[in-house]
């Protein structure tokens, strides 16, 4: 039942971040390739954060520690984003809001993932969380007072769901949220030799990251800049709605994600995924209107319902239980914080200098890459 609280709270903190975020800054009076660089600068202190947070939650083997401090951290930086208006302190605010929030889910994957173990049913939980998503967007979408239509309504909403997610980490139970930590496992291991093999840095670990990464590198567009293509291109007031219609396509796919992981195998399908993406970006790049619009963000099914459980269930099969923090931020900074990164800076120039149409089409590219990385890998192994 906690797991499911920690998850539904994130989910409802995320339905602010993820969606209003490219907003804010843009609302702060930024151009679209300074909005590009800024978001840039979010992924890169949302790589560093997950980096920072789980090898010491490793080390002592406390989640609840570190997970309310990266809360902490997000709901104190969320209000002074909106009204100190300068780019070095927009700068610091931002780096200080992501670091913390982007830290905090890998640490809940996790410690979940641990207490599952290998026949539990993370897809199911994290249904839970899609749900709390949908209300959220729909939630401010309506919301009659306190829209989110200016920075200072979404840091305000940013902070308050903030502190709904700290109030949650206080409670955490310690026999879940606590675990032997990592130095206690190796010193209570074997020699180095075991700890040779249980390197997890295998050709079949490094296929998938780099699928995983080349996944989210060419959904940046649909995920940061959709925001702006729909106030912006569209002139069509409907983000809320949007990201909602996106997250009850993919609540289904998500719940029997476990059963299909099982039957064809978590980097299959990550591939597959990777095809998706390539026809939800034709979508939106062939048809901006609203019937298509509508038509791509239902492939968010695939595109993420399907995707995330596979991912994750790739770096639990691939990851011990006592490095299985280290692992989930793996999967957060090189497999989706690097990627969206780079993402952001080339959208923002894309952007600026062609337009949204041809930003998606042209980063259809990064999706048919990493399919292919998966067939070359599996037909050099049936070779073998």
């Amino acid at each position: 039942m906690f797991f499911i609280l920690a998850c539904v709270v994130h989910n409802i903190a995320t339905g602010v971040f993820a969606t209003y975020l490219p907003i804010l800054l843009r609302e702060l009076g930024y151009r679209l390739a300074v909005v590009g660089i800024l978001l840039a600068i979010a992924e890169g202190a949302g790589i560093l954060g997950p980096l920072l947070f789980g090898r010491f939650a490793d080390r002592s083997g406390n989640y609840r520690r570190y997970i309310s401090l990266a809360y902490f951290l997000a709901a104190v930086a969320a209000l002074p984003l909106a009204f100190f208006i300068h780019p070095v302190l927009t700068t610091i605010f931002i780096i200080l809001l992501s670091a913390g929030f982007r830290a905090a889910l890998p640490l809940i994957d996790a410690m979940t993932t641990i207490n599952l173990g290998d026949k539990g049913n993370y897809g199911k939980i994290r249904v839970t969380g899609s749900i709390s998503f949908v209300c959220m967007v729909f939630f401010l979408q309506w919301i009659p007072v306190m829209r989110p239509n200016s920075s200072g309504n979404i840091a305000f909403w940013i902070c308050v769901t903030s502190i709904l997610c700290l109030i949650v980490a206080f409670t955490m139970p310690l026999k879940y949220s606590r675990r032997e930590s990592h130095t206690e496992v190796s010193q209570s291991g074997s020699d180095g030799k075991d700890e040779k093999k249980k390197s997890i840095w295998t050709p079949l670990f490094i296929v998938g990251l780099t699928s995983i990464a080349l996944s989210r590198l060419a959904m940046t567009p649909a995920f940061t800049f959709f925001p702006l293509f729909l106030v912006e291109y569209m002139q069509w007031d409907a983000v809320g709605l949007m990201f909602g219609i996106a997250a009850i396509s993919e609540i289904p796919l998500m719940f029997f994600s476990n059963r299909l992981i099982r039957r064809f195998g978590a980097l299959p399908i990550i591939a597959f995924t990777n095809i998706m993406i390539v026809l939800r970006l034709c979508l939106y790049a062939v048809f901006p209107f609203k019937a298509g619009v509508i038509l791509a963000q239902l492939l968010h099914s695939f595109c993420f319902g399907l995707f995330h459980p596979a991912a994750v269930a790739f770096v639990s099969n691939c990851v011990p239980p006592e490095r299985r923090s280290f692992g989930m931020t793996l999967y957060v900074s090189l497999g989706w914080g690097i990627p969206t990164l780079i993402g952001n800076v080339l959208c923002g120039l894309v952007v600026d200098s062609l337009g949204y149409r041809p930003l998606f089409g042209l980063f259809t590219i990064f999706a048919i890459l990493g399919a292919a990385i998966y067939f070359v890998y599996r037909s050099k192994g049936a070779r073998e």
